[in-house]
């Protein structure tokens, strides 16, 4: 009977996805017993993480910690927070509305366009207004109104040309 050679795989990347609240991340769940397997030193790994989600702090960010199986290196990778963090942020509410009723704060157009540009490179709409009437419609969902009036209104008003002078500013 002839033996079997064992597999030998080279240049396996192993990818670990995970929520960090940023500049927080610690070697408890979710990345310590996902990272303690691989090999790599998690406190270094940790480390890492929380250097460059630093500047989203009080935010959920994504993070992709990509692990190379030969090295035991790795990459870190970071998101953009949701939307509807973005928004939470900059109205200071600590959740969206309860109830269809409920209003949780008044976003400014101003920073729901820049919220709208800090989302660019993961957003589909094809221009600014686009991506803005999309974090317009976010609001919606989350009981936040824009320049003290729904954002549906809002929307209209972008649509008719009514705010074309806040996105030459």
């Amino acid at each position: 009977m002839a033996k079997r050679k064992k597999l030998e795989v080279f240049g396996v990347k192993i990818t670990i996805p995970a929520m960090i609240e940023g500049g927080k991340a610690s070697a408890g769940p979710p990345l310590g017993p996902a990272l303690g397997p691989m090999g790599v030193n998690v406190n270094q790994v940790i480390a890492a993480i929380n250097q460059k989600t630093k500047d989203f702090e009080g935010l959920t960010v994504p993070v992709k910690v990509i692990i190379d199986k030969d090295t035991k290196g790795f990459e870190i990778e970071v998101g953009s927070p949701p939307v509807s963090a973005l928004i939470k942020k900059e109205i200071g509410a600590k959740s969206g509305a309860k109830t269809k009723d409920e209003k949780v704060g008044d976003l400014p157009l101003a920073k729901a366009i820049a919220i709208a540009n800090s989302k660019k490179d993961s957003s589909l709409a094809k221009d600014t207004k686009a991506a803005v009437k999309q974090i317009l419609g976010t609001c919606v969902s989350m009981g936040v109104t824009c320049e003290g009036k729904d954002p549906r209104e809002i929307i209209k008003e972008i649509n008719e040309g009514k705010q074309d002078g806040a996105f030459k500013a």
